[in-house]
């Protein structure tokens, strides 16, 4: 059996069952960094947008199919480089999914690792959570309780994105 990023297993109705692992995994990877960071409780949104930002990162960074083979720790600058505040993640997000998307249909098999990542950057695309507007302290001063600034309606992987960093410097 070839190792491709996925495993593929016989499926109940005798046709094959292929499951997602290299997904699985960059999902497990990111879900550990963010329960380490202890940064948010893993039943909110907030970590959900953390995890799912951070597993595309994971997933997506991962170029030669070797996602189950690598040592996390020989990762992390990686992951930290891409996800600083001034990389523009998000276009990279697009692009990898693109090439990837593009890989997929000339091999023309079933893709599940790329449809649950697709679904995860739909989420964190189109989902938006509500959180401090650092813009709209007046005067740049700093908001006295954060319960109590002013909120704005934010993408999830804007959200996402910078829990997920501070996750890897914290690990």
């Amino acid at each position: 059996m070839q190792h491709r990023g996925h495993q593929s297993t016989d499926g109940a109705d005798g046709g094959e069952l292929t499951v997602p692992m290299a997904w699985l995994y960059a999902e497990y990877i990111a879900d550990e960094l963010l329960r380490h960071g202890d940064l948010m409780p893993p039943t909110s949104f907030e970590f959900r947008a953390g995890r799912d930002a951070l597993a595309l990162t994971v997933f997506l960074a991962d170029t030669d199919g070797e996602l189950s083979g690598i040592r996390v720790v020989s990762q992390l600058d990686t992951w930290l480089s891409l996800t600083a505040y001034d990389q523009p993640w998000q276009d990279w997000v697009r692009e990898r999914m693109a090439q990837l998307t593009a890989q997929a249909a000339e091999q023309g098999g079933p893709a599940p690792d790329l449809e649950l990542a697709a679904a995860a950057w739909r989420w964190l695309e189109e989902t938006e959570l509500l959180a401090p507007d650092l813009n709209a302290v007046p005067g740049g001063g700093p908001v006295i309780g954060e319960e109590d600034g002013p909120k704005v309606w934010t993408p999830a992987w804007q959200l996402g994105l910078p829990l997920g960093h501070l996750a890897i410097h914290l690990f």
